[in-house]
């Protein structure tokens, strides 16, 4: 029914054209897989909301308006900076396959060589790089939760606008710019990022947690705190708009509107976030002896996540297996960054994005179509290779803000909270004389 509602609104579309040129196949074809890659990018965009609200929610009130506005720029500079230099490194042309870094140029620009001519002849040029776009902007909104709270805006914003303009399109070229990654003997294989973009904003949100160090209040003689969630009713509304974008996120890679193809993916997609929630959902009830909404949450995510690197080439029930390991993972990340490792990290950041994108790129060489040794081995050469050079770059960018003095608010602004004294209305007025964690009411763990 979706297709061919797709189809009645290419066929109104390109009925101007057709007047003047005639009705073909190709015209038809064209329209529909161009106006499906709209909708996708449509779909994606809406994730953005779902990150607001999901870190909004699982943070202390007290730094709303910080969390909302660090969302909602990001998403401005992620597009205004790929769009002058990171669609051009990412795909620069097919002079540059095989290697590690490329650029044609600056600007977008339909004339010049890029990938969408070499590669997506199913839509047009500025379809491609506002696709493209949004999956940038979503590398570097995964950082902000990781880094919530006690983070400065300005030195966050800067780190924002490196990551988007130079790290996140260099190592997507090396994939989906026909980079080395692309021309190994097995072709390492990431159909819509779970490492090309969630670990890469996964790396970059671990290395800003551990630089930054935990929130006030959140270690206590070495136990960690379960510091108050603002908002469990918003933080669920944004899973569910993360759920609903993911459709476009994984469902757009088809890169057309192939019927079977996009139904497949959209099948894969939805078993691999059902069983990552129930698996997460169980382990942490038994854990906990009781049910922990946050870690169903995030396993629904984790399962997500999992499932992007292969979703094209998973079976239904390689795609609940995935799952199900993601949401494993997630719950058992988790409680290792609090209890052993000692990294807050407010959302589960990594353990979504960073441990499960992990996860799910190497589950590519166990499950589906491509299973072999061969290929677990290039994933796993595709999983390093991203790790530490993405490690590396954010790691300079951190200690060099932290240098400047704009990596982390003062004590007494963080347990103020940020909202109170940087920004011109603040959500939330707390308690200026201990953190929310200390109040009488205290909220379920996020992760524990």
């Amino acid at each position: 029914m979706f297709l061919k509602l797709l189809t009645v609104l290419a066929l109104g579309s390109a009925s101007t054209a057709w007047a003047n040129e005639g009705v073909t196949t190709e015209s038809v074809a064209f329209t529909v897989h161009n106006l499906w890659m709209l909708v996708a990018t449509a779909l994606v965009f809406i994730m953005h909301l779902g990150f607001a609200s999901v870190e909004a929610g699982f943070s202390q009130s007290k730094s709303t308006t910080s969390i909302l506005f660090k969302n909602i720029a990001v998403l401005a500079i992620g597009i205004l900076c790929y769009s002058l230099i990171g669609f051009n490194l990412m795909y620069p042309g097919e002079m540059f396959e095989g290697g590690f870094l490329g650029f044609s140029g600056f600007g977008i620009d339909p004339g010049a060589e890029g990938q969408s001519a070499a590669y997506n002849p199913s839509y047009t040029y500025f379809t491609d790089f506002l696709f493209q776009a949004m999956f940038a902007a979503t590398a570097a909104t995964i950082v902000s939760g990781a880094v919530a709270e006690r983070i400065k805006l300005s030195g966050f914003l800067l780190f924002t606008t490196l990551l988007v303009a130079f790290a996140y399109p260099i190592v997507g070229f090396w994939k989906w710019g026909g980079g080395f990654l692309q021309t190994l003997e097995t072709p390492f294989y990431d159909f819509a990022g779970s490492t090309i973009v969630h670990s890469v904003g996964g790396w970059a949100a671990l290395c800003g947690a551990v630089i930054l160090g935990p929130r006030l209040g959140k270690f206590v003689n070495g136990k960690a705190q379960d510091l108050k969630n603002s908002n469990l009713p918003l933080a669920t509304t944004g899973v569910f708009f993360l759920w609903l974008g993911w459709y476009g996120f994984n469902g757009g890679s088809v890169l057309s509107a192939d019927p079977n193809l996009v139904s497949l993916v959209f099948v894969t997609t939805t078993l691999a976030s059902c069983a990552g929630l129930i698996s997460a959902m169980l382990i942490s009830w038994k854990l906990k002896n009781k049910p922990d909404i946050a870690q169903a949450l995030n396993g629904a995510l984790a399962g997500l996540v999992s499932v992007t690197a292969g979703a094209d080439v998973f079976g239904p029930l390689s795609a609940v297996l995935v799952g199900i390991v993601g949401g494993a993972l997630v719950v058992a990340s988790s409680r290792i960054m609090d209890r052993v490792l000692k990294i807050d990290d407010p959302v589960g950041a990594v353990p979504v994005h960073l441990v499960c994108g992990i996860w799910g790129t190497l589950s590519v060489g166990l499950f589906g179509s491509l299973a072999s040794g061969a290929q677990f081995l290039s994933q796993l050469i595709g999983v390093a290779a991203v790790g530490v050079s993405v490690v590396a770059f954010s790691s300079v960018c951190f200690f060099a803000l932290r240098a400047l003095g704009l990596l982390r608010v003062s004590a007494e602004a963080e347990v103020r909270g940020l909202d109170v004294d940087g920004f011109s209305a603040a959500y939330h007025i707390a308690d200026t004389t201990k953190p929310e964690n200390e109040s009488d009411t205290q909220g379920p763990a996020q992760a524990a």
